[in-house]
């Protein structure tokens, strides 16, 4: 009794949303909504009304108040106790006390976390679209202004979806049997071109919920004209090392020549230097993420050309399909530590850059690489192939 009145004074911290704001922005302010998809237009389009029953819900707000979600979402006789709360059950009631006006206090307190705790509000840092609803486009008051909010439920449906299709030993076993030109009973599902977009950074719990749980990954897919065309990307042959391939790329010398003026500058030593010196950072290790994904879609067994000099890590790290052609180059790179080998060598490569104006020397070397593992594994825990 005791813990259930605590509860629901500290349920008030929480809101069950299928659509958040601070995917938008961390730092927004404003409000998210819980809109179910029974209460939404069925239109031909893809959206969270097609998610039908069990549709996965999100929370907001304090994390230290989620065990009282926890409570929530027990379920009894295939029910959880939040749908019983919404939907006003006495049977709910009488259950959470002896007292009927005690129980039915409780049982709205619980409904309430799926309403939002103060007036519908945008925020500075939130998306916001002014809509021309009149005639007169230069007439103020012929606009409403939109405010779009993330599809945290659906996000998180198409995420489980598309990993099932890409991880699931069942998944993996069409994609075998189409290599080997055999029969499957299962289709085998491809998403070419994905990218995976990182909320939250280091803390995905302060975006919401179901994004603690992906660790901050939402896919994105592609969308692109029909007949687009990318610049062709070549294997590099004839090179003993792709970074310095690497440096000559516009964004990345930006990258560079930024961390170089700001390490320069000698600024403080405190929270916000470190903030914005690891933010530089992630822009050239996010670059060189990039690089890598682009040279691993070359056809694969390209490292096994003549005129290839890479060293083996580097291989190892940028040609992975060739792996399941060549049982030889598999074996190293199941038992070879490429993975540490690549990050020293990014940490050399950008020492190279930075030696001469900064006096920097083996601590920064081994911090570069130490940063550039956080973030391989980050991508490798959202993306197991990698």
């Amino acid at each position: 009794e005791n813990w259930l009145a605590d509860a629901t004074r500290r349920v008030a911290q929480l809101q069950v949303v299928t659509h958040a704001l601070k995917a938008t922005h961390p730092d927004a302010r404003g409000t998210s909504l819980f809109a179910p998809p029974e209460t939404l237009p069925a239109h031909p389009a893809v959206g969270t009304h097609v998610l039908g029953d069990g549709a996965p819900r999100d929370v907001v707000g304090n994390a230290a108040a989620l065990d009282v979600y926890k409570f929530l979402q027990t379920e009894h006789d295939g029910r959880s106790m939040l749908d019983r709360a919404l939907a006003g059950e006495a049977a709910f009631a009488a259950a959470l006390s002896d007292d009927p006006t005690q129980g039915q206090a409780w049982m709205e307190a619980f409904a309430g976390i799926t309403r939002a705790g103060h007036d519908p509000a945008s925020h500075t840092r939130a998306k916001q679209v002014y809509w021309l609803v009149g005639d007169d486009p230069t007439d103020d008051r012929g606009f409403h202004l939109l405010a779009p909010l993330y599809a945290t439920s659906l996000a998180h449906a198409a995420f489980r979806a598309i990993n099932e299709d890409r991880f699931s030993e069942v998944a993996k076993a069409a994609r075998t049997a189409r290599r080997e030109r055999r029969y499957s009973a299962v289709e085998s599902r491809e998403y070419p071109k994905l990218a995976v977009q990182k909320f939250g950074g280091t803390k995905p719990q302060n975006i919401s919920q179901l994004n603690s749980e992906r660790r901050g990954g939402n896919y994105l897919l592609a969308s692109l004209p029909p007949d687009w065309r990318s610049a062709d990307v070549r294997a590099p042959l004839h090179t003993d090392s792709v970074f310095p391939l690497f440096g000559r790329r516009r964004p990345v010398r930006s990258a560079v020549n930024a961390l170089l003026r700001f390490l320069r500058s000698e600024p403080k030593p405190n929270v916000a230097t470190r903030r914005h010196r690891d933010e530089l950072l992630a822009e050239l290790t996010d670059a060189l993420l990039v690089f890598a994904a682009e040279l691993s879609a070359l056809p694969p067994g390209w490292s096994a050309h003549a005129d290839c000099r890479l060293v083996e890590a580097e291989c190892l790290w940028l040609d992975p399909d060739r792996a399941a052609e060549d049982a030889e180059f598999a074996m190293r790179r199941a038992q070879v530590d490429w993975p540490r080998e690549v990050r020293e060598r990014f940490a050399a490569w950008l020492n190279a850059q930075l030696q001469g104006p900064l006096p920097v020397a083996d601590p920064e070397r081994r911090f570069w690489a130490e940063r550039l593992e956080v973030e391989m594994d980050e991508l490798e825990e959202t993306l197991p192939h990698v």
